[in-house]
């Protein structure tokens, strides 16, 4: 009796830092419904125990698995291996654009930081003993808000970016995409500033509108379309005299 034989994939992963890398390949058995995530986690237990990569949640909830697969940013967690191989064999590596520690873990500090530089946190305009303001939901700037809120930070934006590769200035579609949910967020009161962040040299007008942020966003945002808000409002403000 013939004993059917598992197919094997070919997986070649980056190992290393910045400074020194190199590529190892690795024979793991294909699966059924098998994800690129599951396929870095089989590696890591079984061949390599020192592989260092990220995950969490496993279900496209946190981002923390992000990693270039065949060239694309991507949540491994989400991106069954069939949709995604090339042949019988994946490449993978960390995020673009961002420091490497080890393997395909990256140092996200720098991508955090900007996110700071661009005032991407509320400053709110009113004290805990004021009433809450009461925000209808057809609202237009709560429409804009709502759509451009659901950024879970996994950077893959930032990878996909090619301005980024080009200017390390610049402050990257996350970042610019919370500063125009919070232009629009009618509580806020740091606006006067936040415009002038995004509009210092690496701000929005740094942005060529090549939309692989919004090509590549698993969640569907358009970071695109909310720095051109910011173009545009950044525009009014400096005919207004405010920055």
């Amino acid at each position: 009796m013939s004993t059917k034989q598992t197919k094997m994939l070919t997986v070649k992963i980056r190992r290393g830092d910045s400074s020194k890398a190199v590529y190892q390949t690795y024979q793991v058995p294909a699966l059924e419904s098998q994800t690129v995530l599951d396929v870095v986690s089989w590696i890591q237990r079984n061949l390599q125990p020192d592989l260092a990569y990220r995950f969490a949640c496993r279900v496209g909830m946190c981002g923390s698995c992000a990693m270039t697969v065949n060239g694309k940013p991507r949540w491994t967690c989400r991106s069954h291996v069939s949709h995604v191989i090339e042949g019988d064999s994946l490449t993978i590596e960390p995020l673009r654009n961002l420091p490497v520690i080890k393997d395909l873990t990256c140092d996200l500090n720098e991508f955090f930081d900007k996110w700071i530089q661009a005032k991407g946190q509320f400053t709110p305009s009113k004290t805990r003993q004021d009433p809450i303001q009461a925000i209808k939901p057809a609202d237009r700037k709560r429409k804009q808000a709502n759509a451009a809120i659901e950024c879970i930070n996994c950077a893959v934006c930032y990878a996909a970016c090619d301005v980024v590769e080009q200017d390390k200035q610049y402050l990257g579609p996350a970042a610019l995409n919370r500063a125009w949910t919070l232009l629009n967020d009618v509580r806020d009161g740091g606006n006067a500033e936040r415009l002038k962040a995004v509009s210092r040299e690496g701000g929005c007008q740094s942005c060529h509108s090549q939309q692989g942020c919004t090509h590549h966003c698993p969640n569907m945002l358009n970071p695109t379309q909310s720095i051109a808000g910011l173009k545009r409002a950044a525009a009014f403000a400096v005919l207004k005299g405010d920055i």
